[in-house]
């Protein structure tokens, strides 16, 4: 049976996302599938009548390839979180409706936390009316925080980035005779996942950060400039990593001791920046040193041109994976990353029952995180290492990265009425 499927990509971007999109749409061209559908802007577009034949968009092994080295959502994400069945019944009836119009049999939808959430209420309200779509997620975060799979495809990338950059970043702070401190701000609300990375960049070549502090381990400030202060006796140019997230012992965010105009996402989530800014000041205040703040920012998402390729690899697998699992019959799952050995690597994918993942958190192990919690542990750094090996050279055009874009998604989308 040709049956039709369709896919989306959800949350924020990664170098790594659209590896997966690619990995559906080969695997499902190969096992015969009719129609390879592609919601334009996730479920949210779809809901309103968005999506593209993806035949019709990737067409060549070139195509393919350019795809795989593409950074961001090649379809383009939303931050749609789908209400309770109860509370919209008559949004779920929709999107089924639209489903049913196409003659969908299997539904890819990438992404995190979030996603995974879309997919386990798909796959409910799907059950309670005996529908026989199934629904198949796969994970997508550079945060790393999905619970069950090993790591998320988007995070080792995201953790090369940040290894080299430190590294970059300790080089320049060692030109002057002078006493600085730098502070380096990288995306981590609850988890501390990317800012350990910073700590890659200790190696035989660099000494790496002085400190890194994540948000599993509550901040002290006044304790955090006298450590400073302290290193400042043996050493001039300190570098520092910090989360977004990390919050002083009463809760509050750092980011939140500065007046600056608060912004939430759709989620109804904080938007949290500001936090190395601050620390900076405090530090130029209090100890009068040269100080200056670093933040990532969304610069750690995309990084294609330096992109891990056991990372693109494993999501263009992910995505395979899903396609099998959904041909086979299964429904309301996530494809996993599961780890076999660290010395030589070696991972595989399974899957796991989507109502284990979404909604939860993985944090960074108290045991991976040293007693002081100002630095990661060599377990940390085991776990991460593997993940950043090898790099997927961009195809370069004119001395710049070549990608693939879908120019004028909405006007090139379909609708269904």
């Amino acid at each position: 049976m040709r049956e039709n499927v369709i896919v989306g990509q959800s949350g924020g971007p990664t170098a790594a996302i659209n590896a997966s999109l690619v990995g559906v749409f080969k695997t499902a061209r190969e096992r015969g599938a009719g129609q390879i559908y592609g919601m334009v802007h996730g479920i949210q577009g779809f809901l309103e009548g968005h999506y593209l034949d993806l035949r019709e968009h990737i067409q060549t092994d070139l195509d393919i390839e350019l795809l795989k080295r593409t950074p961001s959502a090649y379809l383009g994400s939303c931050r749609y979180k789908l209400p309770e069945r109860q509370e919209g019944k008559e949004i779920y009836e929709e999107i089924f409706r639209r489903l049913d119009q196409l003659e969908i049999r299997a539904f890819f939808y990438i992404g995190g936390n979030d996603s995974m959430d879309t997919i386990q209420k798909l796959t409910d309200y799907g059950d309670s009316i005996g529908s026989p779509i199934r629904f198949v997620g796969i994970p997508k975060t550079i945060d790393n925080d999905l619970m069950v799979t090993d790591h998320t495809p988007g995070y080792g990338s995201a953790a090369k980035y940040i290894g080299s950059m430190l590294k970059e970043i300790i080089r320049d702070g060692l030109v002057y005779d002078l006493k600085s401190v730098t502070i380096v701000e990288i995306m981590g609300r609850n988890a501390g996942w990317l800012t350990g990375a910073a700590a890659l960049a200790a190696c035989e070549d660099c000494e790496g950060p002085d400190m890194i502090f994540m948000p599993e381990i509550p901040f002290d400030i006044q304790q955090f400039i006298s450590r400073v202060d302290e290193v400042q006796k043996h050493k001039k140019s300190v570098v520092i990593a910090v989360s977004e997230g990390i919050r002083v012992p009463d809760g509050r965010y750092v980011c939140d001791l500065t007046d600056h105009l608060e912004f939430k996402d759709d989620f109804g989530h904080k938007i949290l920046y500001g936090t190395a800014r601050y620390l900076s000041d405090r530090i130029y205040r209090e100890l009068g040193c040269k100080t200056r703040a670093i933040e990532f920012n969304t610069l750690q998402r995309c990084a294609a041109h330096i992109a891990s390729r056991v990372d693109i690899t494993e999501a263009f697998q992910a995505g395979g994976a899903a396609v099998k699992a959904a041909f086979e019959g299964d429904t309301g799952k996530m494809v996993i990353l599961r780890r076999i050995s660290n010395e030589p690597y070696q991972c595989t994918t399974a899957l796991a029952d989507v109502h284990a993942i979404a909604n939860a958190e993985k944090k960074v192990p108290r045991e991976w995180i040293n007693k002081e919690g100002t630095f990661v542990t060599p377990e940390f750094l085991s776990y991460v290492r593997p993940l950043i090996q090898a790099e997927l050279t961009p195809i370069m055009v004119d001395g710049l990265p070549r990608h693939l874009y879908c120019e004028g998604r909405s006007k090139l989308s379909n609708r269904i009425s």
